[in-house]
């Protein structure tokens, strides 16, 4: 059963009106190393890892679905009093005429959310250090992303993202030696 508290995993302010930076920000809201795409790989791969590590994929899977709501919140300030002729300027024009306002799973160029982003090998080693990679490459590009504003209230959110990225990498990496530490252990039945 989920509670459902109407507040952000940390608060997303805006101090303006910015298209263009909603368009990058779509990246990380549906492109191949954003949020979604990190929570359907670690809820997905908790199926075949080991129990000792169940837990970790299942809490930052979690907490993914929390980043996708801010993103999705960032993006939505960034739009909401945008005219037609901003939103066109800002590239937004063909994602206007399909929906509007509204958000859709795709990145920041256009391409719509695909089921290939979601790595799953069934290997827990392989898919752990897939996870590293995917923290990785979502840190790099939140830095990016901060690179791309002049917005300190955008940059303070987007600070808090790049900050969790480190903290899941390092998650992972630990449990990378917890497994190796384990497949040592002599096991006796």
């Amino acid at each position: 059963m989920w509670v459902y508290e109407k507040k952000l995993q940390y608060p997303v302010r805006v101090s303006k009106c910015d298209p263009r930076m909603a368009k990058f920000l779509v990246e990380q809201y549906g492109g191949a190393d954003g949020e979604l795409a990190a929570a359907l790989r670690y809820l997905n791969q908790r199926y075949t890892i080991p129990d000792k590590v169940i837990g970790l994929l299942n809490d930052i899977g979690t907490e993914e679905f929390a980043h996708l709501e801010m993103i999705a919140t960032m993006v939505y300030k960034l739009t909401k009093d945008a005219t037609v002729d901003q939103l066109e300027a800002a590239g937004l024009g063909a994602h206007y005429v399909n929906h509007d306002h509204a958000l859709y799973y795709e990145n920041a160029g256009g391409v719509p959310f695909t089921a290939a982003y979601i790595q799953a090998k069934g290997d827990p080693i392989a898919d752990l250090y897939e996870d590293i990679a995917a923290e990785e490459k979502a840190r790099a590009t939140y830095q990016w992303l901060i690179d791309m504003t002049d917005d300190v209230d955008l940059q303070d959110s987007l600070k808090f993202l790049r900050e969790r990225e480190i903290i899941h990498a390092i998650r992972f990496r630990e449990a990378v030696e917890i497994i190796k530490d384990d497949r040592g252990t002599k096991k006796i039945f």
